[in-house]
């Protein structure tokens, strides 16, 4: 049990390290952060019981409605809700980068305890299988999530799009990778090339939310040089 435990938590918590590290404007504190994971590990059993009712109800008739409706939908929805309602508005998400480790955070949350659960059933010799596709996918669609918070929240303008769009890119991309691993026979040549295009996107938002933190503090410091300024 030990050696499923250390295989089903080890690839979430390498990748939230590596996203939590690249914070250079001051690292989050660890229990917010670990207030998100835990959020998102949370979700994991409430969701599975949802997605179990709707395929016995038969409201899930087809592949198409398993990846986008069950999958894609709910589990990212969930996360976003969390991110909105428990994150958004933390004194501690104070620069557009931050956005990326909490949505990781919350995301990773979720892609561990669900890992874990899937080793028990199906044994450890699953694990880097699984450490290279749900998990580092799920840390993927948090950065991605995390991106259009962060850009949401410190921006004067369209300000509901992005938070619109924080919800909508993750769910579509979660929707196609189950719907490649769903539909497609020889489902790994549709996997790498999409997975390749995720890690390619995710880290040039990944890029792009410390270019908003640069600018973001260049700003502040700008607006207290002011004050000193007016204070002579």
């Amino acid at each position: 049990m030990l050696v499923i435990l250390t295989a089903g938590i080890a690839p979430g918590l390498a990748l939230l390290s590596y996203f939590y590290l690249k914070d250079y404007y001051g690292t989050e504190p660890l229990s917010v952060v670990f207030k998100a994971f835990i959020s998102g590990a949370v979700l994991v059993l409430p969701i599975m019981f949802l997605e179990y009712v709707l395929k016995k109800e038969h409201i899930i008739l087809n592949h198409f409605s398993s990846a986008y409706f069950s999958a894609g939908l709910i589990e990212e929805f969930f996360k976003w809700f969390i991110l909105l309602y428990v994150i958004y508005n933390h004194v501690e998400f104070d620069e557009p980068y931050d956005g990326i480790v909490y949505g990781a955070s919350v995301s990773l949350g979720f892609g561990t305890l669900e890992n874990i659960l899937y080793l028990i059933g199906n044994g450890v010799d699953q694990a880097f299988g699984r450490a290279l596709l749900p998990v580092s996918s799920h840390a993927l669609f948090g950065v991605i999530m995390g991106y259009y918070f962060g850009k949401g929240k410190f921006t004067d303008k369209n300000k509901f799009v992005f938070i619109l769009l924080a919800f909508a890119v993750p769910y579509l991309l979660h929707g196609t990778y189950d719907y490649i691993l769903l539909t497609q026979e020889n489902w790994s040549y549709y996997m790498l090339p999409f997975m390749a295009f995720l890690w390619w996107y995710g880290l040039r938002k990944v890029k792009m939310a410390r270019i908003l933190s640069d600018i973001h503090a260049s700003k502040l410091l700008e607006q207290k040089k002011t004050r000193q300024v007016g204070a002579l």
